[in-house]
């Protein structure tokens, strides 16, 4: 079990990195709770998570301890696997999704694409004993707004697409959020205004 990785941060993208460990580079997948906050930081320190599976190894990697061991407990609810663990991150900070199971909020983790009604009712039935006991002192760190280039859309569309939205789908929800907020928002407020678009 890899239980970190310590780095040269050498690619960042909204759902993976890749870190340079004495010359062997790690790809990791991330969420963009962790993408906020890695910021331009060139050496890096990811908390991590390997699945493997028969045709696959795969990092999850995490910036903070409340995230990961919110990621371990969603991933031990049946029909929750890692991809999934990781949309509701990205969909959700820390705090609202500990809110939302203490409060027993269906609607709210519901929203989460991927995630039915029963799946919901069962992160909350099986979790709501489990979170929030250690009181998370996670907080979501603003990273400024960026003016909306084709840049910032291209990056936000790459993100969605790897997440499984479907491309004219994805286009679609960046369009009415860039709509909404006159093209003024941070790469990853866009990314997750498009995740929660109907």
């Amino acid at each position: 079990m890899i239980a970190y990785l310590s780095g040269k941060l050498v690619y960042k993208d909204p759902t993976f990195v890749v870190i340079d460990v004495n010359g062997i580079g790690y790809h990791v997948k991330i969420s963009l709770q962790t993408y906020s906050k890695i910021k331009d930081e060139e050496q890096i320190r990811l908390l991590t998570f390997l699945h493997i599976k028969e045709d696959a190894h795969t990092l999850y990697g995490f910036k903070e301890e409340t995230e990961k061991k919110l990621f371990l407990l969603l991933i031990s609810i049946n029909g929750v696997g890692p991809n999934t663990g990781l949309m509701i991150l990205s969909s959700l900070d820390t705090i609202e999704i500990e809110q939302a199971i203490l409060s027993g909020d269906v609607g709210k983790i519901q929203a989460v694409k991927g995630i039915g009604i029963k799946t919901a009712q069962r992160i909350i039935l099986e979790l709501k004993d489990k979170v929030g006991k250690s009181g998370s002192t996670d907080s979501t760190t603003p990273l400024g707004f960026l003016k909306s280039s084709n840049k910032v859309r291209e990056e936000a569309l790459q993100a969605l697409v790897t997440l499984g939205f479907p491309k004219a789908v994805a286009e679609k929800n960046i369009a009415l959020v860039l709509k909404k907020t006159e093209g003024e928002i941070s790469l990853e407020d866009l990314i997750k205004a498009s995740l929660k678009t109907p």
